[in-house]
């Protein structure tokens, strides 16, 4: 993936930005965003090896590296901000975007709920989510950087659903966490907020789905308001940008929607 600098402002001239689930997706077009706006060095953290070397290569090992971090551990969370505040002198931004779908997607109801299969969702999805919020807030705190965190929600953590009760139930605790996270670390100057798009084309998104990404997209804009646009990848990365820079310096506590009108049908 390539072609964004061409464009890029400056918006995070000199920073230093951690990117979870950045080996592909959403995460993938935030690594080349930050980048391509001047960030001094985005850390890509994924379990997929392969692909996040290969992200990381694409933009440039002066402006990128990558790290296996499984975000449910909280040794490697610390160990992976620790090393990237020891190398790069601090953290300003945090992208906790790692994330997974529902085990059984068309079976996670309540009265059939797969507690197996929830407790890895949640492992990941919550926390997963929190440990990065955590680590990030303290590496800030103590480099009194007035960072920003931004973490990944979606839709569903602003309405019910017929049937991925354990994925709702995980999107719905990320903006608990962006709330609280944003009160509580307001008084440090630390600003914390979160993006939620609908159904993105993602390849996790797509193998889930069974669908081909033009199907996926054909698929979000019938559930959009705002005809005439597929929701990309990119959109959510413009958003996860303005919320991570400083055009957003008095924008905390807040959820980002990026679906074209969808939450408020």
């Amino acid at each position: 993936m390539s072609g964004y600098g061409a464009g890029g402002n400056g918006r995070l001239k000199g920073k230093v930005a951690i990117v979870t689930g950045g080996a592909s997706g959403i995460g993938e077009s935030v690594a080349h965003l930050f980048a391509d706006h001047g960030a001094r060095m985005v850390v890509i953290v994924d379990i997929q090896d392969d692909l996040g070397n290969k992200v990381a290569e694409s933009i440039g090992a002066h402006r990128c590296t990558f790290i296996h971090c499984d975000v449910s551990d909280e040794n490697q969370v610390k160990t992976t901000v620790e090393s990237t505040v020891q190398k790069f002198g601090q953290l300003d931004v945090m992208f906790s975007n790692a994330g997974i779908l529902s085990c059984s997607e068309q079976t996670q109801t309540v009265l059939d709920l797969d507690i197996s299969g929830f407790d890895r969702l949640f492992a990941i999805n919550v926390r997963g989510m929190a440990l990065c919020v955590k680590h990030a807030a303290r590496a800030m705190v103590e480099g009194r950087v007035r960072g920003s965190i931004v973490c990944t929600a979606g839709v569903k953590a602003s309405c019910g659903g017929k049937v991925c009760t354990d994925y709702v139930m995980s999107k719905h605790a990320v903006l608990g966490l962006v709330r609280s996270a944003s009160v509580q670390l307001g008084t440090y100057g630390i600003r914390v907020n979160s993006v939620s798009p609908s159904m993105v084309p993602t390849p996790m998104t797509c193998h889930a789905l069974g669908m081909e990404v033009e199907d996926v997209e054909k698929v979000s804009q019938m559930l959009a308001h705002l005809k005439g646009v597929a929701l990309k990848p990119r959109h959510v990365a413009d958003a996860v940008l303005f919320l991570a820079s400083d055009d957003s310096d008095f924008i905390s506590g807040v959820d980002l929607a990026v679906d074209g009108g969808y939450i408020v049908s």
